[in-house]
């Protein structure tokens, strides 16, 4: 234990720090005196008192508690005391804070302030004995020990019966060890098991195992119930039967049925009783505790006796066959009475009643002495060495001592009622499936970390005692077993050799009764323990909202009780009691119960894999080789014990995860599986090559540059439905934005775009991630999230914007600047661009085109985008019935012919069917529409560039009016951004009219009508006149041929390397794609993306 010691600081002339330099000093500790001419400026009600609110724990009792007071020597933090409270204020908080009572709200909930409107629950006070160790013995004793162990040891033999025990128990202490870990790595409340995977594995994990585990408690109730139904009819009061069989075969039937019957009885009491109250049920656990112990010692106490005095339980043996002991009287042939031998009971049995003549009696009756064995030879008679192996039987099999001569002949079927037979087939894989639930209940301990004292100390050590101790009693349990009891008798499973008494019972001292009566109500006690437990697990699952159909069930009684979830217990319970057999259910529970420990292993080794900061339990003795060894245990004992149920529960589970991820809600619980996804993703990013691909490896690497409006709505969602069609090469998508203004004043802007860009991107099914930058210019902005965006190999590789709509009507030059300036970006840095125009008709995504054309335009080859991009969205159910037709321009001097041939043998080689066509394209005299529209062109340009930099009033009105709205803007992409111009100094500005200036105005006037002559005389630019001409062209051929199309591709020609041509540029691209519906102007990005080989 660390120790800290407390020094008290004194304060070192005061009075010389009160006036330094200027600054009044203000004590604000509490001295009960007033300090009325000094002012608090920093707390909120002026006494120098400041009430915190802890984001690190809950202020249960915030109002009632004296308020802290600010100290001098904090004053460097006192701005953010609030936030960050002092030290001392959060150990008291810390001192004071009581883990959550069983039943209670989730932790994260319990942190809300309705919990300062609750009464403080009591302090826990339970140690490790009592609210661990005795909890956990009495959940693993159970039923199996006291009705199947006999069987299992005299079936499976000593050897294999141990091996059975040590790989069960060995499982659960493998688990405890990793539960021991989670439970002590922090607070573990209401839900145990449930609540540890959760919180390790995620909700989709947690969620499933959880119910994986409420089914299995919800069966092991069943499982109660109906041992302790068999106890009833079997051995209490077997007259109490309801239905009764004719004839032998016809037994097990009527067994079945009776099981039935009283088993919904005693499940609609248990569960009334649990409505009630389930105090009534905590109550009475002392009690069916006891029944438990003292049912055991009184094993341990008749196997000691059995050394000197073995109790009195003779066997009769036909041959080498065991006979039901109940049918007759004496184990004999004939009795003597009076002098004259009579046929016994047993002949009457086998013969025609009151003839001694041995031809009417069954052969093997006839042929086979009858003789009498004992049951229980006791300690020191060696037994052991015959029940040292194992003796499996098929179901009917007639049970024999191997050590008896027997005449081998067939007897009589009428006959078969008289000996004892096996029920089932037995095998090794089903005594595992059926010991198993003897060796769960290790979570009782977990789930009670509400009421201890000390949880991360008593629950590893009650846990591993109880499981080390109860492992014990089944050693020594299966030891004495074969040493005490013969192996017929073992195998009896009911007792019918030993006149109907439990088996376990014939070796008890002082009575069999203790061992019936014990063990009757400590399986009723078990079965109230389960039906109260796993309808608070449903409840716990149902109130962290993770599966949407088990809401209802979140809901209760006014004091918590949970109610609906007791009535879906009760029902599940019932199918698991019509099934009516205990050999049946326990396989069952045995499968859910190992799913559940799988997990808890494969959390605490994940966890400890991944070494999160979080992992810092208390409990050191564990490892994760211990935690995988545990998780490969559970998973073979799973397929040992019955493979096609394990098969059905893990489809179960796989099932509900699967509802958990696509229609849960999200929980983000800092999970270990989190933890792995991100500790893959650093492992394939550190993989991934920093070069750029293979070209096979290529493909579309999205950044998405969106426009918002004033209200941070998307103003083109339609680009987000073609990125997610463009997604069939299952690439990276980033979508990004810029909010123009300082970062320091628009972080909340920044977050609440982020957040509309994502409800977009989720409504339009776009999976990715989202970029929003802050910057003082959008155009600057675009820059850095070209620059920045993608980690490591994950960048993107090609840009798709908006078009800038408008641009022509707007004298603003930004219109068209930001668009042109992010095309250059785009080039420099060697990425693809894609630009769809009049992406507002582009189809939604529910939406198909039943027929029509993807037409591309190959002009130049620019590393085969145009290609690959309509392959990508024909895999898209949109555009999957198009079809592409490939169209390439030829010049005079070109072969067209011979070019149509090698570029359908190109399109061969790269595996794309597509329709190809050849346009001849010849030369022509440059048309008067041609040379008028460049003239247009051009003159629009001179004028708007005078009309901007006419004068220097302008420019200052504009700053004035900027000046004036400087509240922060949304910036858009294209047209919002201030204007780059040189503004003058603020000193060198006119403020006043002066001759000169009224000089220089009158001659900007008087040029005025100079400077509309020089506009109309303006000759158009001959490289403008040529571009123009190839831009009218080429629209009228595209036009003519693709006017119909669903979509256009076609070469995106690079902006012109003087600047002052960038407006034209805008003019060119306007020209080249008019009168088409919809276009996409792509660019490559200076590499091949599509290859002919594999």
């Amino acid at each position: 234990m660390p120790h800290f010691t407390v020094v008290p600081v004194k304060d070192q002339a005061e009075a010389s720090y009160d006036s330094l330099e200027g600054i009044n000093w203000v004590d604000y500790r509490d001295t009960g005196q007033d300090y009325p001419d000094h002012q608090d400026t920093v707390s909120s009600d002026g006494h120098g008192n400041h009430k915190e609110d802890s984001p690190f724990l809950s202020s249960a009792d915030a109002a009632s508690k004296k308020n802290d007071f600010y100290d001098r020597n904090l004053a460097l933090f006192e701005e953010e005391l609030d936030i960050r409270p002092k030290v001392s204020s959060l150990l008291s908080r810390l001192v004071s804070y009581t883990n959550i009572t069983q039943g209670a709200k989730e932790h994260e909930e319990e942190e809300s302030a309705l919990a300062s409107r609750r009464k403080t629950p009591k302090s826990p006070n339970m140690g490790t004995l009592m609210g661990v160790y005795l909890p956990c013995l009495q959940n693993i004793f159970g039923v199996i020990l006291f009705l199947r162990l006999t069987w299992i040891v005299g079936t499976a033999g000593v050897m294999q019966s141990l091996l059975i025990v040590l790989m069960c128990c060995s499982c659960t202490m493998l688990t405890a060890i990793s539960m021991s870990a989670i439970a002590t790595n922090g607070v573990v409340p209401a839900g145990g098991a449930y609540f540890m995977i959760s919180r390790s594995l995620g909700p989709e994990f947690g969620g499933a195992v959880g119910l994986c585990f409420y089914l299995g408690t919800t069966f092991a109730s069943a499982m109660y119930i109906l041992g302790a139904i068999e106890i009833f009819l079997k051995y209490l009061i077997p007259q109490a039967a309801i239905f009764h069989a004719t004839d032998p075969p016809g037994s097990d039937s009527a067994m079945l049925n009776n099981m039935r019957v009283y088993g919904s009885i005693c499940l609609s009491l248990m569960a009334v009783v649990v409505f009630v109250g389930v105090k009534y049920v905590n109550k009475l656990a002392s009690l069916f505790l006891a029944c438990v112990i003292i049912s055991i010692v009184s094993i341990y106490a008749g196997a000691i006796k059995s050394m000197t005095h073995p109790p009195e339980f003779p066997i009769c043996m036909l041959g080498n066959r065991t006979l039901v002991r109940d049918r007759f009287d004496v184990c004999a042939k004939t009795v003597i009475k009076g002098n004259i031998t009579v046929p016994s009971q047993l002949w009457d049995r086998f013969c025609l009643p009151g003839n001694l003549s041995s031809t009417q009696c069954d052969d093997y009756f006839v042929q086979n002495n009858v003789t009498e064995i004992q049951g229980i030879p006791g300690l020191g008679s060696g037994i052991i060495r015959e029940n040292m192996w194992g003796d499996y039987l098929q179901k009917g099999e007639i049970l024999e001592k191997p050590g008896l001569q027997s005449v081998d002949v067939h007897g009589a079927l009428e006959n078969f009622g008289m000996y004892v037979s096996a029920d089932i087939a037995t095998s090794f894989t089903l005594l595992v499936g059926i010991f198993f639930p003897s060796a769960t209940g290790i979570m009782a301990g977990s789930n009670r970390s509400g009421d201890l004292r000390d949880a991360q100390k008593s629950i590893p050590v009650g846990t591993i005692l109880a499981i080390t101790t109860t492992s014990l009693v089944y050693f020594t349990s299966v030891v004495l077993f074969g040493a005490c009891i013969e192996g017929v008798v073992l195998r009896d499973k009911f007792g019918d050799a030993v006149r109907k008494n439990l088996v376990v019972g014939t070796l008890s001292w002082p009575s069999p009764w203790v061992i019936v009566i014990g063990s009757f109500f400590s399986t009723i006690g078990a079965g109230l323990q389960s039906l109260t437990g796993a309808p608070r697990l449903l409840q716990a699952i149902a109130k962290d909202n993770i599966i949407p159909f088990l809401r209802v069930f979140g809901h209760g009684k006014t004091n918590g009780e949970p109610t609906w979830a007791l009535l879906l217990t009760g029902l599940i319970a019932e199918l698991g009691i019509l099934i009516a057999s205990l050999d049946m259910v326990a396989p069952i529970l045995s499968m859910f119960f190992l799913m559940c420990y799988l997990f808890v292993n494969l959390a605490c080794a994940v966890q400890t894999l991944l070494r999160t900061p979080n992992w810092r339990p208390r409990f050191k003795y564990y490892h994760w080789a211990l935690s995988f060894l545990g998780m490969s245990m559970c998973l073979a004992l799973m397929f040992i014990s019955s493979w096609y149920y394990a098969i059905v529960a893990m489809g179960i589970a796989g099932m509900i995860y699967k509802y958990i991820e696509y229609q849960g809600a999200e929980k983000e619980w800092g999970d270990g599986i989190r933890g792995l996804s991100l500790s893959a993703a650093r492992y394939a990013l550190l993989r991934l090559e920093v070069g750029p691909p293979h070209t096979k490896n290529w493909r579309p690497q999205l950044l998405v540059l969106l426009k918002l409006d004033e209200d941070l709505h998307v103003k083109y969602p339609r680009l987000l439905t073609f990125a997610s069609q463009l997604k069939a090469g299952k690439g990276l998508t980033i979508v990004g934005s810029v909010v123009q203004g300082n970062f320091l004043d628009s972080y909340g802007e920044m977050q609440a775009a982020e957040q509309a860009i994502k409800n977009m991107m989720e409504i339009e099914r776009v999976k990715g991630f989202c970029q929003v930058v802050v910057a003082s210019k959008v155009r600057e902005g675009v820059v850095h999230l070209i620059q920045s965006c993608g980690l490591g190999g994950m960048k993107h590789n090609t840009v798709v914007m908006g078009w800038p709509y408008g641009w022509r009507q707007s004298e603003d030059p930004r219109a068209w600047k930001t668009f042109i300036n992010t095309v250059r970006c785009t080039t420099a840095a060697h990425l693809a661009l894609m630009v769809p125009k009049n992406v507002s008709f582009y189809p939604s995504n529910h939406e198909r085109f039943t027929d029509g054309n993807i037409d591309v335009w190959w002009i130049v080859h620019d590393g085969g985008m145009l290609m690959l991009l309509p392959f990508l969205l024909k895999q898209h159910k949109v555009w999957k019935k198009c079809k592409m037709r490939i169209f390439t321009v030829a010049q005079m001097d070109d072969n067209s012919i011979q070019m149509k041939k090698d570029l359908a043998t190109f399109l061969y080689q790269l595996r794309i069917e597509a329709e190809v066509e050849v346009v001849e394209m010849h030369d022509s005299d440059i048309s008067a529409y041609t040379y008028e529209r460049t003239l247009m062109m051009e003159q629009r340009s001179q004028m708007l560039r005078q009309m901007r930099l006419s004068s220097a009033e302008r420019q200052r009105e504009a700053q004035l009016v900027k000046d004036r709205h400087s509240l922060v803007r949304m910036g858009s992409l294209y047209s919002d951004e201030e204007e780059e111009v040189v503004e003058s100094p603020p000193e060198k500005v006119q403020m006043t009219w002066t001759r000169e200036k009224c000089e220089a105005e009158r001659r900007n006037r008087n040029n005025a009508p100079e400077n509309f002559r020089e506009l109309m005389s303006l000759k158009p630019d001959q490289s403008n006149v040529r571009r123009m001409h190839t831009a009218v062209k080429l629209n009228e051929v595209i036009v003519n041929r693709s006017h119909d199309a669903r979509l256009v591709l076609l070469n995106m020609p690079g902006p012109p390397r003087n600047t002052d041509g960038d407006e034209n540029y805008m003019e060119f691209l306007e020209v080249l794609t008019e009168g088409l519906e919809r276009v996409l102007l792509v660019r490559g990005g200076g590499r091949e993306v599509i290859t002919i080989y594999s």
